[in-house]
């Protein structure tokens, strides 16, 4: 019998997290670990580890090629361009502290698309070879031009599939943008940061923009229902709103996920929040009470589960590889393939974070442009490094088969890609969410059992989640 090679993360005083390539895994009593590295596996050791795919007899080529195709599942494959996020304008008629991208003021010239790019961006999705498109609508303020987006959305009548997503501040929604927001296949994004005071102070306009704000996310929950609107706060990690405030004002709009977003280190940000660099460990304790917040709330009115949907991904990179695209954990994580960013002056970059990055004026990530294309050197070079699987640190890492590799944030934060990874926020970061997300998975708490399956979408509630060796 061969015995798969598991990476080893310490999980509590008594037992540690072992897991395999494929990313199956177990917790095994520290007596387990000391017998695994003796090589002195007892009888019931390798039975269980034979019952969950941690060993393979010699003649079973189909247990081989199985664990193989568990290896592969890990990985990320790109398919064709079918994801574009468009710039439309980058004017906007706020002016926010921890604004990522640098958007020029409401009457600046020069910001929106010339009639050049606008039939080079149409252009582009006549030349697409896939049935089915997502569009999302960045900004500035997208809605100040729903001329381009109207074009946009009309050029792209001939995919069997569609969704459109417009990242809107809900400032202004005029009959104009209502025809729009009609449309079955387009979806509405927007930021709310808490209660209205809360919200009021961190961005930028005051009371009347806020209570115009709030109005606003009122008419288009009521209009659509939750289910067509989505929103995220953006926390200053140094001084987080209070957490049963937080969750009730999206309780309050029928809004179900909360991404927990501390402010990114990129664009009017960098100059504003300098601390946004790192986060410490006050955040990631505050980020843990929020899920331990939901996770009660859930298991106190069980009609309706909450979530923080970063966890949620994360929840599912481990038990359902492959389901979702979230380019953070992704691995390889392939840049100007399956999607691209296309600004306000046509350049393409490989990320909205490289967007930022380049208007910041840090460092220049574009990879070509919409009217000459993107296959370029710059693009090999970045995709070149955009993977985990060589780096030493990563390669003993327990989490490797389920995190992923972010070029560009450690370029934002630090200047290179070579950081070791254990220095840097993302992996940081990643490191506590995924040691949090299995003491959840191991938990013997009913409603910590109970929000994990219904963030999974499993038809019922599990004894447990995670398998356990004495």
């Amino acid at each position: 019998m061969t015995f798969l090679p598991v990476r080893v993360r310490p999980l509590s005083d008594e037992a540690a997290l072992c897991v395999n390539d494929a990313g199956r895994f177990f917790a095994g009593s520290h007596g387990f670990v000391d017998r695994l590295l003796d090589e002195a596996l007892t009888p019931m050791d390798r039975q269980f580890l034979a019952r969950e795919g941690h060993a393979l007899e010699a003649d079973d080529p189909l247990g081989l090629a199985a664990h193989l195709h568990g290896v592969a599942e890990r990985l990320s494959r790109a398919g064709p361009l079918d994801y574009l996020i468009l710039v439309p304008t980058l004017r906007c008629n706020l002016s926010c502290s921890y604004c990522q991208v640098s958007r020029a003021g409401l009457a600046a010239p020069g910001f929106d698309w010339s009639e050049e790019t606008l039939a080079a961006v149409l252009a582009c999705l006549d030349a697409l070879s896939t049935d089915r498109i997502k569009i999302e609508f960045q900004g500035g303020e997208p809605t100040l031009r729903p001329d381009l987006l109207r074009a946009v959305i009309a050029r792209c009548e001939r995919f069997a599939e569609r969704q459109f997503v417009v990242c809107t501040n809900l400032q202004q929604i005029d009959d104009e943008i209502l025809a729009l927001f009609d449309r079955p296949d387009l979806f509405i994004s927007t930021s709310l940061d808490g209660d209205a005071t809360t919200h009021g102070r961190n961005r930028t306009g005051g009371p009347v923009r806020t209570d115009r704000f709030l109005a606003n996310l009122r008419t288009v929950v009521d209009r659509y229902g939750p289910g067509k609107v989505s929103a995220l706060p953006t926390i200053d990690a140094t001084a987080p709103p209070d957490i049963d405030t937080l969750i009730e004002a999206y309780a309050a709009h029928g809004l179900d996920s909360i991404f927990l977003r501390p402010i990114n280190f990129q664009g009017f940000a960098r100059k504003r929040h300098k601390d946004a660099r790192e986060q410490d460990l006050a955040w990631r304790a505050y980020y843990e009470r929020f899920v331990r917040a939901i996770i009660a709330r859930n298991w106190r009115d069980r009609g309706r589960v909450l979530e923080e949907t970063y966890l949620s991904i994360a929840l599912r990179r481990i038990f359902q590889p492959g389901r979702d695209r979230h380019v953070d954990l992704r691995n390889p994580n392939p840049m100007g393939l399956d999607y691209i960013v296309v600004d306000h002056d046509g350049m393409v970059y490989p990320t909205d974070e490289a967007r930022m990055l380049a208007r910041s004026g840090i460092i220049d990530l574009s990879i070509g442009d919409v009217r000459r294309g993107w296959d370029s050197e710059a693009r090999d070079q970045l995709n070149a490094h955009a993977t985990n699987q060589f780096d030493p640190a990563c390669q003993r890492c327990a989490y490797q088969p389920y995190c992923g590799r972010d070029l560009v944030d450690d370029i934002a934060r630090y200047g290179r890609i070579d950081m070791p990874r254990l220095e840097t926020e993302f992996c940081r970061r990643h490191l506590h969410l995924f040691d949090f997300v299995f003491a959840l998975i191991y938990s013997d708490d009913p409603a910590v059992i109970y929000s994990l399956s219904r963030w999974l979408r499993l038809p019922g509630t599990p004894a447990s989640l995670g398998a356990r060796l004495q």
